[in-house]
């Protein structure tokens, strides 16, 4: 029987998905499960996109759309990047994609060779590994520990980018750990980037609407101009616009990286659907209500999340200030029992909550930090107190 290619035994499911997974199967077992697992909003888009969407029915061409992206949907990125403060591109430096994780590949595919250096902090999101690896990239980690904030330094970003890898790939604000990076932050960091030329940054910033406490979204071209010939601006539509299922990634950079990525939609998606271009076109066009009322839920949200974990004795959760995660380090429990159970290591103790008290998080270790755990605080709000109380109980059972 032939053989699979070798790049597929580099690949692995997604630890976050297969969590999740298994939160779903136990609920339908009849298991009383809150998850904290998943990264999904939970909530729908306004109105006016499921306007679009009908409208785009009522009026559906048949046809294939464009490689780079439907106008409309161009042009109202193009409008929301304005409104972030990012103004001067065009139609030529974006394109779309089946989501910001299929951006994302694409652009590991279209900069890096194989052999190529590619650096990230760790924390990471899972699937930048992912990726790192299937595209056969040389892997540089960055750690960031909990004592400093899970956040990078210059003096780490310098050292690492004088060993000139061909991407930088920044995230900010951060998943897994929902840190921000201040505007005096990003300036020092861009400074760092500006000494060296020959590295292309990526920054995946797809929760930039959801910052809190008035610190703002930064990058790295807001400090430095110049740096606009090496940046390329990630976004998403799915978790500001509650639009996960929709599937809508897109980027802005140079043209040269732009054209590149139309060149593998053409090769791999054609073109983003026509109904789903005018739902995204409506989306960042539209009324940006939703999103406003979303982030200040999600802060109120953090507020309730940090405080529990911070009442645990000895876990140790940094305050963030984005997205909807904490990552608590529970390293605390590793050497203790949980019903006769041993917590050798952040797995066992994800094991051990499920089990125990039906609460799903994500192991650490799967973003490249095992003295953590992530916390997706985006479940029902009822759900919020009963399960961060039976987390607090798990804790003081441990003997």
């Amino acid at each position: 029987m032939p053989k699979l290619a070798q790049r597929m035994g580099r690949a692995k499911p997604s630890a976050i998905m297969v969590v999740a997974e298994t939160a779903q199967r136990l609920k339908a077992e009849g298991r009383d499960v809150i998850s904290f697992s998943i990264g999904v909003p939970n909530f729908l888009p306004g109105e006016h996109v499921y306007a679009a969407a009908r409208e785009a029915l009522e009026h559906d061409s048949g046809q294939y759309g464009n490689n780079r992206g439907a106008n409309a949907v161009l042009d109202a990125f193009i409008g929301h990047l304005g409104r972030l403060g990012l103004d001067g591109y065009t139609r030529a430096n974006c394109a779309t994609g089946v989501g910001a994780k299929h951006i994302l590949y694409n652009l590991a595919e279209a900069l890096l060779d194989e052999g190529d250096g590619f650096a990230f902090a760790t924390p990471y999101w899972t699937s930048y590994m992912d990726i790192a690896e299937i595209v056969g990239a040389d892997i540089q980690l960055l750690p960031c520990p909990p004592e400093q904030d899970y956040k990078l330094t210059p003096a780490q970003l310098d050292a690492a980018l004088a060993k000139k890898p061909k991407v930088f790939l920044f995230n900010n604000p951060s998943n897994p750990t929902g840190m921000v990076y201040t505007r005096d932050e990003i300036a020092a960091l861009a400074d760092v980037v500006a000494r060296h030329p020959d590295t292309w940054i990526i920054t995946d910033d797809i929760y930039n609407m959801m910052v809190f406490d008035g610190v703002g979204y930064h990058n790295f071209v807001h400090a430095r101009p110049e740096l606009r010939d090496r940046v390329i601006f990630v976004d998403s539509l799915s978790k500001t616009y509650g639009m996960p299922g929709w599937r809508v990634g897109l980027m802005a950079g140079p043209e040269s990286v732009a054209k590149a990525m139309t060149v593998m939609n053409s090769n791999h998606i054609t073109s983003l659907p026509e109904v789903v271009s005018a739902a995204a076109a409506a989306a960042l066009s539209g009324p940006q209500d939703v999103p406003a009322e979303r982030c200040a839920e999600f802060q109120a949200k953090r507020d309730q999340v940090v405080a529990a974990l911070n009442a645990i004795p000895g876990v140790v959760c940094p305050v963030p200030q984005g997205a909807f995660y904490a990552f608590p380090d529970i390293s605390v429990a590793f050497g203790k029992s949980h019903g006769g159970k041993v917590i050798a290591n952040d797995v066992d103790l994800c094991n051990a909550l499920l089990e125990a008290k039906g609460v799903a998080c994500v192991p650490g270790s799967a973003f490249g930090e095992p003295r953590g755990l992530r916390i997706s605080y985006t479940c029902p709000t009822p759900q919020l107190a009963p399960g961060l109380a039976r987390i607090q109980e798990f804790f003081a059972e441990l003997a």
